[in-house]
């Protein structure tokens, strides 16, 4: 896998394995251009993130990698943000990075895709929960403060499905984020929970591809063996909906790469 925007460090707490471990897993898999996306600060949930004393030690530890492989990989810094109403913080939106992976993991603060509070489900319609995850998605693609939309379709991790057509629920989703000009991940983190697939499915990629909504690639490692874990997996996926480059940031700039 040719790039790789979307990787962990243990400062976000729920991640094993020293930064360069990953880096070099990510050379020996063929990457070109790696990034560390790690869970941003934010004054909720602060168990399974950084710090924001943390963020300095971060950002330097990923330049320090970034100059000593600079001769064998390209290594971009960026932030995965939680969208949170409320809870937004200029610390990590205005920090001087490459990207920012805007993500949703919470409906209101019930923490949908953590497998401690999985028993939710079963007290809540489940066509409901889909709306109001992709009315989220929707609205932090019209904040316009990321680059990156990350794991598209993270509802369906447990495979928890709806009844009404997932494209219909996601569609104002999509047209919010081909409005706001933001890229779209394909994850390959799915394919190691209950869904067993990639975010986002086919059908919403094919979707995304017939609004000519720009793609990326991210491992979503928390764990160095994961690294380009199912690459050849989702880059034939994003081969088969018909797309041929996809997008890097460099100073919150994009550039294409082929693939």
């Amino acid at each position: 896998m040719k790039v790789d925007l979307h990787n962990h460090t243990t400062l976000c707490n729920h991640a094993i394995g020293e930064m360069e471990e990953y880096v070099k897993k990510a050379i020996n898999s063929g990457t070109k251009y790696f990034g560390f996306s790690d869970h941003a600060p934010m004054d909720f949930d602060p168990k399974y993130r950084m710090g924001f004393e943390d963020m300095s030690h971060y950002e330097k530890d990923v330049l320090t990698l970034k100059e000593k492989y600079k001769n064998k990989i390209e290594i971009l810094l960026g932030y995965e943000v939680d969208y949170l109403e409320g809870h937004m913080d200029k610390r990590v939106l205005d920090v001087d990075v490459d990207y920012l992976i805007g993500s949703v993991h919470f409906i209101g603060d019930w923490g949908f895709d953590n497998p401690e509070f999985i028993g939710k489900y079963e007290h809540e319609d489940i066509d409901t929960i889909w709306q109001k995850y992709f009315d989220s998605i929707e609205a932090m693609a019209k904040s316009k403060l990321f680059d990156i939309v990350g794991h598209f379709d993270l509802i369906k991790v447990f495979k928890f499905m709806p009844k009404k057509d997932i494209t219909l629920i996601a569609h104002n989703a999509l047209s919010a984020i081909k409005e706001a000009n933001m890229v779209l991940e394909i994850n390959g983190a799915g394919f190691r929970k209950p869904i067993a697939e990639a975010y986002p499915s086919i059908s919403l990629l094919e979707e995304a591809f017939k609004m000519k909504i720009p793609i990326t690639f991210g491992s979503d490692a928390h764990d160095p063996e994961q690294v380009s874990m199912y690459a050849q997996e989702i880059v034939r996926i994003a081969k088969n909906a018909g797309y041929t480059e996809c997008i890097i940031f460099k100073k919150r700039k994009r550039e294409s790469v082929a693939f």
